[in-house]
C-alpha cells in the first residue's frame, strides 16, 4: 500500500492513473503514437532490468522486444491493481528468467555491464542525457555485477529504475519485508566492495 506525505502525491498519483488509462486505451486502438509511446516510457528500464538478469546486450535487447509484443497483446486485459510500470516489468522479468532457465551453460551468463552505459547513449537525443563512462561508475557496475541475482534485481528496481518496494515486491511476489531485507544487504556487500573509492 502507498503512502503519501501531500496532497500533491495524491494529486500527481491520480494524473499518472488517468494519463496511463488514456495511453492504454489508445494503444489497444492501433494508436501508432500512442505505441511508441508506450515503448519509449519502459524500454530502457526493461533494458536494465533483463540485462542485470542475462548479462549479454544481444539477448536482453531480446527481451526488451519480447516483452513489448507480449505487453501490448496483454494490454487489454491489463488491471490498474498495479501500476503500468510494474505490470510491464513482470513481464520482463519473466521472459528474463525463462530466458536463463533454458541455458545449458552457466559460463554464458558473464558479460560486460558496460553494454548498458553503450545502450543508453545511443538511446539519448543529446551528449548531455548520455551516461559518462568514468572509473567510479565501472566499479559500482562491477560490484553490482557481483551480486547474486536476487539482490541484483532489487537493487536495479529500486535504485536504477526507482521503484518503490511495493512494486518491487509485487514484481517479484514476494513480501515488502523480503524486499528491505535483500535492499539492506545488497547496500552492505556493495558498500564494502566499493570503500576504495572512499579512501578506505
Amino acid at each position: 500500500m502507498k503512502v503519501f506525505t501531500s496532497a500533491h502525491d495524491i494529486y500527481a498519483e491520480r494524473m499518472d492513473t488517468a494519463e496511463s488509462s488514456l495511453l492504454i486505451s489508445r494503444c489497444i486502438a492501433g494508436d501508432e503514437y500512442s505505441i511508441e509511446m508506450f515503448v519509449r516510457q519502459h524500454e530502457t528500464g526493461v533494458f536494465r532490468l533483463a540485462i542485470s538478469i542475462l548479462r549479454d546486450r544481444s539477448e536482453a535487447n531480446e527481451v526488451t522486444q519480447e516483452t513489448f509484443i507480449a505487453a501490448l497483446k496483454s494490454l487489454p486485459s491489463y488491471q490498474e491493481r498495479s501500476s503500468l510500470k510494474a505490470w510491464v516489468y513482470t513481464i520482463a522479468l519473466n521472459i528474463s528468467r525463462s530466458r536463463l532457465r533454458k541455458r545449458k551453460v552457466l559460463e554464458k551468463l558473464k558479460g560486460s555491464l558496460s553494454a548498458l552505459f553503450q545502450v543508453d547513449a545511443q538511446k539519448h537525443s543529446s551528449p548531455e542525457d548520455a551516461v559518462i563512462q568514468t572509473e567510479k561508475e565501472a566499479a559500482i557496475w562491477n560490484a553490482l555485477n557481483e551480486l547474486d541475482e536476487k539482490h541484483r534485481i532489487v537493487t536495479v528496481l529500486r535504485y536504477f529504475q526507482s521503484l518503490h518496494t511495493t512494486e518491487i515486491a509485487e514484481i517479484l511476489s514476494i513480501s515488502e519485508g523480503t524486499v528491505h531485507s535483500r535492499l539492506h544487504t545488497a547496500r552492505e556487500r556493495l558498500r564494502i566492495a566499493l570503500q576504495h573509492l572512499h579512501g578506505d
